[in-house]
């Protein structure tokens, strides 16, 4: 049976969080004080011995001093804690919502009372405290558990080891590397780093392994897999708690990466915390296994099951896909939205939207530009080849300083990322093809990579890679100013949202004139491929076809208007409308709430219109047109030395935005949608930090529970709750059983390897 918590406005139950629950005491005046700071007025009538076996309160509700972990089984209370932590306001955010703990209205004679008890507690309280720092804080409630010298030294030598665990993932370093042989074990990083620390002087772990063997391994496997368990979920859970506090997010994912030769998705939630800071925490990866129902149905259970969130109160899903993902992704993003409409599709701020139409294009030309883009980022990390590209660049624009001093500039560090990609691309194709062949024949060994210049120069060298390219540049060119404003400013962001209606006319004034643009668009591939001196040819393989069903020969012109002009321009539209459908359109116009915004449009807005789309999130609808009023009048007259927040996140950090409920839940949710840029200024993000993580790291040495570790350094780690939390589920003698039970399993295997 779980725990519930009995305060008012909380939700927390011990299945869902690491946190304590504590009984209500059975001392009649302590738990007369219990139930009058917890103003439960359907408590007071109950004794305390009903409210001692019935009722608790969760570790959140008291101050942290008052709170012991002294004990491996669970944490108690000092004798004199009292909950002082209450949430009293948040209900009446929603006066409709139906709340069975109802919090007593007091009197002025009790508020007196209170007072006056207060202040005889927080006098008992203070001295309390001077006790415990005279006895170092070991005093603990009569009936706790006494620890015998074992357990102490057993919690000693378990903290030591979730410290070396800690300290590895923080740095990006492998616990095992890997094995020399069938029979032979390399001395492993974490063995490594425990001798290091005995030498050093913990006595925790020199008593544990002074007499165990040097070329015996001090943890095997299963115990190492336990402890870096432990490390994740304390981690996640510390995350999770936010969020759960927060209510409202988004589901972010990434690329997949691969973990045990099988494909992962790496799972991301964007929220708003307590501080009104919007956080984009990296959280999971789930197997990418299965069709897109079955990916559906394992990603709800990732979300209710074991993290215990709400898809209800998800607001927003980006994903970030590439290759033959993305059609995948695509339709578990309609299956999501089938069943929780609230979750719009939207772009990930991560990803120029240009880049992200184009990998989204299930086209297999496109893919093949896609990857080609991707190789050419990776491939040009070296200062070699960046010096290589350089050379070649100044070579190819000698009689023309000015371009070429453009496009050095424009392909500088991350152009494969940028909104102007395709640009960059086009006017690098020569200098890149000249560069690949360079690299290719060079012979000093200057290059390591000679044989994925081979492949590049291949890839570049084919005249519908070069059509392709051209498409993409041209047709991308009607969405680049609106992508741009997208990950721009508040103001950006809405002006995108009201200028759409003419991207699409753009695009189809585009669609119906498409003979006159492909002739423009199939003479300008033409004219680049002479350049690089490939021939304008239909695909060998598309010929082949045409020669085995006897039908005539196709013109290239002609054959690159089918197949690759047409279904890009009608891809790039469809992808758009899906893309910024009405409602998401509708919320994002929802940004004209920051007062910059509403400044910039001579506070004439009307944002109530829009109100619809989140009516059931506000904790007092019906009142929201008054209050945007009142909101617009606040500041239209303002006092002129008064400078208007420009961004989501300085609204929110206003003192008086809480006297604008409905204002600020509507804020909280718009700020979490993914394809608003982080405002934090923190630097690098999470995928970032996750990206630096497996670049660092070999495919064959990746660990899922490091790679959370290093991603959320910033998160807080405490040791106690780790050992706390594996001497809940781990016992002493239960690992020693399973040492053992590994152990000669591997006795076992050697024996058979020798005997065969």
């Amino acid at each position: 049976m779980p725990n519930f918590c009995a305060a008012p406005n909380c939700t927390r139950k011990s299945t869902q969080s690491d946190l304590a629950f504590f009984r209500f005491p059975r001392d009649p005046e302590r738990c007369r004080i219990w139930v009058e700071n917890c103003r439960r007025a359907d408590l007071e009538a109950k004794t305390s011995d009903q409210l001692n076996k019935h009722y608790r309160l969760c570790a959140k509700h008291f101050d942290p001093a008052m709170v012991c972990k002294t004990s491996p089984y669970r944490t108690v209370l000092k004798d004199t804690a009292i909950p002082t932590v209450f949430d009293l306001t948040s209900h009446l955010k929603n006066p409709h919502t139906r709340h069975r703990k109802r919090i007593k209205e007091l009197t002025e004679e009790d508020l007196r009372k209170i007072k006056e008890r207060r202040l005889a507690s927080s006098v008992e309280q203070l001295s309390s405290k001077k006790d415990a720092a005279i006895e170092d804080g070991t005093s603990a409630n009569e009936d706790e558990p006494q620890l015998s010298r074992e357990e102490k030294e057993f919690r000693e030598y378990l903290r030591s080891l979730f410290e070396v665990v800690v300290m590895l993932g923080k740095q990006r370093i492998p616990l095992v590397t890997g094995k020399a042989s069938g029979a032979e074990h390399v001395s492993n990083n974490f063995q490594a780093v425990l001798d290091y620390r005995m030498n050093a002087g913990d006595e925790a772990l020199r008593r544990r392994f002074q007499a165990t063997a040097v070329n015996t391994e001090y943890l095997c496997a299963v115990q190492q897999s336990q402890l870096l368990d432990v490390c994740e979920n304390t981690v996640r859970e510390e995350m999770l708690m936010e969020v759960r506090e927060s209510r409202f997010f988004s589901l972010v994912t990434g690329d997949l990466v691969e973990f045990a030769d099988e494909k992962h998705l790496p799972l991301f939630l964007r929220f708003v915390n307590q501080h009104n800071v919007l956080r984009e925490e990296f959280l999971d990866f789930m197997s990418f296994g299965g069709d897109e129902a079955a990916l559906v149905e394992r990603l709800e259970a990732h979300l209710t099951d074991r993290w215990g969130l709400s898809m209800e109160d998800c607001r927003g899903q980006a994903h970030k896909a590439t290759g033959t993902s993305t059609t995948k992704m695509k339709a578990v993003a309609v299956l999501l939205m089938e069943k929780y409409p609230l979750a719009l599709h939207l772009p990930c701020s991560h990803t120029a939207l240009n880049l992200h139409l184009a990998n989204n294009l299930p086209f297999p030309n496109v893919q093949v530009v896609m990857e080609t883009l991707r190789r050419i980022g990776a491939f040009f990390t070296t200062p070699s080849t960046r010096d290589e590209l350089e050379r070649a660049i100044a070579a190819h624009y000698q009689k023309n300083e000015e371009k070429g001093a453009a496009v050095k500039e424009a392909s500088g560090p991350g152009w494969t990322e940028r909104h102007n990609a395709f640009d960059a691309l086009l006017d690098t194709l020569p200098p890149l093809l000249l560069c690949m062949d360079r690299i290719r024949d060079a012979g000093d060994g200057r290059f390591a990579d000679a044989v994925g210049a081979h492949a590049l120069a291949e890839t570049l060298s084919d005249f519908e890679t070069v059509v392709t390219v051209v498409v993409l540049k041209n047709v991308l060119t009607f969405t680049r100013a609106f992508g741009r404003n997208l990950q721009g400013e508040t103001l950006d962001v809405f002006f995108a949202a009201n200028s759409l209606t003419a991207v699409l006319h753009s695009l189809n004034e585009v669609n119906d004139n498409i003979d006159v643009y492909h002739e423009f668009w199939y003479e300008e591939a033409v004219s680049v491929a002479s350049v690089m001196g490939v021939p304008a040819t239909v695909p060998r393989l598309f010929l082949r076809k045409q020669r085995a069903a006897d039908v005539g020969e196709i013109q290239a012109e002609a054959y690159f208007k089918e197949y690759v002009t047409v279904p890009v321009i009608h891809g790039v539209m469809q992808e758009v409308e899906d893309m910024f459908s009405e409602t998401n359109l509708k919320a994002l116009k929802c940004l004209s709430l920051v007062p910059a915004v509403m400044g910039q449009m001579k506070f004439n807005t009307t944002e109530e219109n829009y109100a619809e789309v989140y009516r059931d999130d506000l904790p007092n609808p019906d009142t929201l047109p008054a209050e945007l009023h009142c909101w617009r009048i606040k500041w239209k007259h303002r006092g002129k030395e008064v400078r208007l927040p420009a961004t989501i996140h300085e609204t929110l950090q206003l003192p008086d935005v809480k006297f604008f409920p409905n204002v600020n839940s509507f804020l909280k949710v718009l700020s979490a949608l993914p394809v608003l840029k982080l405002e934090d200024g923190k630097g690098d993000t999470a995928s970032e930090r996750l990206q630096a993580y497996l670049d660092s790291t070999p495919a064959e040495q990746r660990n899922k529970s490091l790679a959370m570790l290093n991603i959320n350094t910033r998160v807080k780690h405490d040791l106690d709750v780790m050992v706390d939390k594996y001497c809940r589920l781990y016992s002493d003698d239960e690992a020693e059983a399973e040492a053992e039970a590994e152990a000669e399993a591997e006795e076992a295997a050697k024996e058979d390897a020798a005997m065969k």
